[in-house]
């Protein structure tokens, strides 16, 4: 994810990154974003138990689930509960830009 941040931030999009799924959770826990893309398998919290903290705390936040271990069962119940878009990996970051994008320009209307 790290080729990410520097093609989102091309795009005008201010962009946090964190390695660490408990800072990224006390993060969140004081600022809102508009989207957040989050991994599913990270050490402490993973990324369902980080998306409904997000939801429980920021509903309006849009989350984007990455994941190396995607199966359509998770994928669906990933979207049922409210994930955005569920993405497998490897992913192309043209892929995650256009999902952001879209979202994005949900926001501006």
């Amino acid at each position: 994810m790290t080729r990410l941040k520097p093609s989102l931030e091309k795009e005008g999009y201010l962009v946090e990154t964190f390695t660490d799924s408990v800072k990224a959770k006390a993060r969140i826990e004081d600022n809102r974003f508009d989207i957040i893309v989050t991994d599913l398998k990270m050490a402490n919290i993973d990324g369902m138990q980080l998306f409904r903290f997000v939801k429980n705390k920021w509903p309006e936040t849009e989350v984007i689930l990455i994941s190396g271990f995607t199966t359509m069962k998770i994928a669906q119940e990933a979207i049922q509960e409210g994930i955005r878009d569920v993405i497998a990996k490897p992913f192309k970051i043209s892929h995650i830009k256009e999902v952001i994008n879209k979202i994005g320009s949900e926001f501006k209307h």
